[in-house]
C-alpha cells in the first residue's frame, strides 16, 4: 500500500513513498511496543517492594502457647497506608489457615500450586473487581502436629495497580513524545537526501536540452550515477543508430537528386532544341522521342525511390501471410515477357508448379512480387541479346522438403559481375561500369531490403564459370518458411 497516489509515476515520488510509507506503518507498531515494555519496567521496583513488605511481615510471626501470633507495630502500619495512589492489602493466616490478621477477603493462591516454604512469589488476582498485585510467601513455624510435621502459616501484601500504570504512562511519553518531533526532522531529511540524490539527473536533463538538434554524439557516461548507465548507454545506443539512419536519408536524398537530375535536364534541353528557329519537323520528332525517353527514366526512378522506401517501411505496416512463390513468380515472368521479347531474350520459368507440395510460404504477395520483378528486370537491363545470339533468362523456383528451404533462382547469360563488385551492387545508386545499360540503380537494394524483411538470404554466383559470358545468377533462399514440407 502507498500513502501517496499520482496518475503518472514519478522517480522522486515512488523512492519517497517506499521510504515513508514503512516508517509510518512501523510507528504505531512502536507505541504498541514501548507500552508492553514500559508495563515490564514499571512494575520491576514495585514487586521488589512487595516482595520486601512480604519479607518484613513474615518475620512478626511469633508462635505463643502453641498457636501463631502476629502484631503489627504502628509504624509498620502506617508505612502500608503511606501510599495515596494505591490501596494495600496485607493478610495472615495461621498453621491451619485460620485467620490471624488483614484482610479476610484477599485471595488465597492456587491450590495446586507447590511453593517452597520461605520463597516469596508474586500473581495477578482480583479484590472486589480491582485488579491486585499479590505477593505471598509460606512462613515455617516451630508448632507440629499430631504427625510431627510443622505447617507453614501464609502471608499476603497485595496492591492495586494505579501507580504501576501512571509511571508506564510516563515511560511512554517520554519515549514517544520526542518521536512526534524526530519524525517529521525523519522525513524532512529522507526529502532533502532524495533531492541531492536525484540532482545527476535534473544535471543529465539539463545536458540533453542544452543540446544543439543536429547533436548526435553520445553521451558522458562517466558523469552519472550506476544505476542510470544502463540506461544512458541506451540511450547512446539510439542515438548512434538513428546518426546512422539520418546519415543514410541524407546520403539517399543527394543519390535520388543527382539520379533525378539527369534525366530532367535532358528533358529541359530536348524542350529547347524543339523549340529553337529553324528546327524542321523530323528535329521536333527526335526531340519529342528523347522527351518520352527521358521521362519514361524520371519516372522509372521516382517509382524505384518509392518501391524502396514501401519496402524500407513495410515491416510495421504489411503483414505477411501465406502464399504460393511458385503462382507469384509466374506471374511476374509473363508480366515481363513483352520487355524481354522486345529485347530478343529467351524469358522463362522452370521449377516446382504452382500448389504443389512445400511451394507455400509464410510473406507478402505485394513485396514478394517488387522483388521477382526487380531480379528479373536486372536480368534484362543487362543481358546483351540479338537475333543470332539471343540471351536467356531463366526464373526458378525449387523445394527441398527436408532442409525445409525455399529457393527462388533469377539467372542470365549476361556479362556477369566482377567479385569485386557484388557486394557494392547492393548499394543504392551503384551500377557496374562500362555497360550501357538503362537503369536507375535500386532494383538490387529493394531485393535485398525485401529479403530481409522475409529472413531470406540472398547470394549471387556465376551462371557458367569460366566460359565468356559468364552469366548471373541470384539466388534467395528463405529458410523455415515451407508450409507442408
Amino acid at each position: 500500500m502507498k500513502i501517496f497516489q499520482r496518475e503518472q509515476r514519478s522517480l522522486f515520488g515512488e523512492i519517497l513513498d517506499w521510504m515513508l510509507t514503512p516508517l509510518l506503518l512501523l510507528w504505531p507498531v512502536s507505541l504498541v511496543l514501548t507500552w508492553l515494555v514500559a508495563q515490564g519496567i514499571a512494575g520491576k521496583p514495585f514487586d521488589r517492594a512487595l516482595e520486601y513488605n512480604v519479607a518484613a511481615l513474615a518475620q512478626l510471626i511469633t508462635v505463643n502457647k502453641g498457636h501463631a501470633q502476629f502484631v503489627l507495630p504502628l509504624p509498620a502500619r502506617e508505612l502500608l497506608r503511606a501510599d495515596d495512589t494505591d490501596n494495600v492489602y496485607y493478610q495472615v493466616l495461621g498453621e491451619s489457615g485460620e485467620f490471624i490478621s488483614g484482610e479476610r477477603e484477599l485471595p488465597l493462591p492456587p491450590a495446586e500450586e507447590n511453593l517452597p516454604v520461605g520463597e516469596v512469589r508474586i500473581r495477578d488476582d482480583l479484590l472486589r473487581g480491582n485488579d491486585l498485585k499479590v505477593a505471598y510467601m509460606w512462613v515455617r513455624l516451630d508448632l507440629p502436629d499430631a504427625t510431627g510435621k510443622s505447617r507453614p502459616a501464609l502471608v499476603q501484601v497485595a496492591e492495586t495497580m494505579e501507580k504501576r500504570s501512571l509511571l508506564a504512562t510516563e515511560i511512554v511519553k517520554g519515549v514517544m513524545l520526542p518521536q512526534f518531533v524526530i519524525l517529521p526532522l525523519a522525513v524532512l531529511l529522507v526529502w532533502l537526501a532524495l533531492v541531492q540524490a536525484i540532482k545527476p539527473l535534473n544535471h543529465l536533463e539539463e545536458r540533453i536540452r542544452a543540446r544543439n538538434p543536429d547533436d548526435l554524439s553520445p553521451l558522458d557516461v562517466e558523469t552519472v550515477p550506476l544505476e542510470v548507465t544502463p540506461l544512458v548507454s541506451s540511450v547512446n545506443d539510439l542515438l548512434m543508430r538513428l546518426k546512422d539512419s539520418i546519415a543514410t536519408q541524407k546520403r539517399f536524398l543527394a543519390d535520388a537528386a543527382h539520379q533525378l537530375k539527369t534525366p530532367l535536364a535532358g528533358l529541359r534541353m530536348q524542350a529547347d532544341l524543339a523549340q529553337r528557329e529553324g528546327a524542321n519537323a523530323e528535329d521536333l520528332k527526335q526531340s519529342l522521342r528523347q522527351i518520352g525517353r527521358s521521362s519514361i527514366r524520371a519516372t522509372h526512378t521516382v517509382n524505384q525511390l518509392l518501391a524502396l522506401a514501401r519496402a524500407e517501411s513495410s515491416g510495421t505496416v504489411i503483414s505477411h501471410q501465406p502464399c504460393d512463390l511458385a503462382q507469384i513468380t509466374m506471374h511476374v515472368v509473363r508480366d515481363c515477357l513483352p520487355r524481354a521479347m522486345d529485347k530478343q531474350i529467351d524469358l522463362g520459368y522452370e521449377g516446382a508448379e504452382p500448389g504443389s507440395e512445400g511451394v507455400r510460404m509464410d510473406g507478402n504477395p505485394t513485396l514478394l512480387t517488387e522483388m521477382i520483378r526487380n531480379l528479373i528486370d536486372n536480368a534484362i537491363n543487362y543481358t546483351p541479346s540479338s537475333s543470332a545470339r539471343p540471351g536467356v533468362i531463366t526464373a526458378r523456383v525449387l523445394v527441398d522438403p527436408f532442409s525445409r528451404v525455399l529457393v527462388l533462382q533469377v539467372e542470365d547469360t549476361g556479362t556477369g559481375i566482377a567479385a569485386a563488385e557484388r557486394e557494392l551492387v547492393f548499394q543504392p545508386f551503384y551500377r557496374v561500369l562500362g555497360t550501357e545499360a538503362d537503369g536507375s540503380g535500386l532494383g538490387l537494394p529493394i531485393v535485398r531490403e525485401i529479403a530481409r524483411q522475409h529472413n531470406a538470404t540472398i547470394t549471387m554466383d556465376d551462371t557458367h564459370p569460366g566460359p565468356n559470358p559468364v552469366g548471373t545468377c541470384f539466388t534467395v533462399r528463405f529458410p523455415g518458411t515451407v508450409e507442408g514440407a
